[in-house]
């Protein structure tokens, strides 16, 4: 989870502000997101193609899309539903 103490969170803001600022003057499209998100992985892994280290990837990839559809997604489309009406209703 994402959820880490805030003395650890600062260097990696850093980070994020950095490639906030590359969005803004360049443009992120999702094909790029998607390279830098893998070549994060890769970094992180060090070389190292281990069994249990790929798994890891993995579960931590597998875990960043539940939370972001939780937290983000879910929140949105109760709101999109709220204003154009529910689809299950239209079946009843």
């Amino acid at each position: 989870m994402p959820y880490i103490k805030p003395s650890r969170r600062q260097p990696l803001d850093a980070l994020v502000a950095d490639f906030a600022q590359l969005r803004d003057d360049y443009g992120v499209s999702e094909g790029e997101l998607n390279y830098l998100l893998t070549r994060l992985l890769l970094e992180w892994t060090g070389g190292v193609r281990s069994y249990a280290l790929l798994c890891s990837a993995r579960g931590i990839l597998q875990d960043v899309k539940d939370e972001f559809y939780r937290r983000v997604v879910a929140p949105y489309e109760d709101t999109k539903r709220e204003a154009n009406g529910d689809v299950f209703s239209a079946t009843d």
